[in-house]
């Protein structure tokens, strides 16, 4: 699993600013598996990772669409990037997100957050960042990153 980190986040702000904050880090290929109850803040922390990537756009939940696809410029001088915002929460099983082409996706240069992971488990990399979100009070969380190093 590697490196663990435990971020508090006292707010919805406290929640965004950690999503920015795991952005820097990522790099092209990049896949976060977010877990976490309804409601716990996965949508918000997966639009502070967008902000960090320099997403401009509105960041809404795919849960009907299931991929929603953002275009970034990563740094100057290099191509433009894609960040894949996947909601697994109507997929039965791994088979309905290889179906959808979820596999290509994962294997692309992308950097991809996946809010209801556990749905698709098999289908994750080896290398998987773990983004998990508790709900410890109306407006705090503890955030748990496991393999990236803060």
């Amino acid at each position: 699993m590697g490196f663990q980190t435990k971020i508090a986040s006292n707010s919805f702000e406290d929640t965004f600013a950690a999503g920015k904050r795991i952005a820097a880090l990522l790099k092209p290929g990049s896949v976060i598996a977010l877990c976490g109850a309804l409601g716990s803040g996965k949508t918000c922390f997966v639009k502070g990772i967008a902000k960090g990537l320099g997403i401009d756009e509105t960041i809404t939940s795919p849960t009907y669409t299931i991929i929603n696809e953002y275009n970034y410029q990563p740094e100057k001088n290099e191509k433009e990037a894609v960040f894949y915002h996947i909601d697994a929460y109507r997929l039965e099983n791994d088979k309905d997100f290889e179906d959808i082409g979820g596999l290509d996706i994962l294997n692309s240069n992308g950097i991809s957050a996946i809010e209801w992971s556990g749905r698709i488990s098999k289908s994750l990399p080896p290398d998987v960042i773990t983004i998990t979100i508790e709900i410890t009070g109306a407006d705090s969380r503890l955030i748990e990153v496991t393999g990236l190093e803060l």
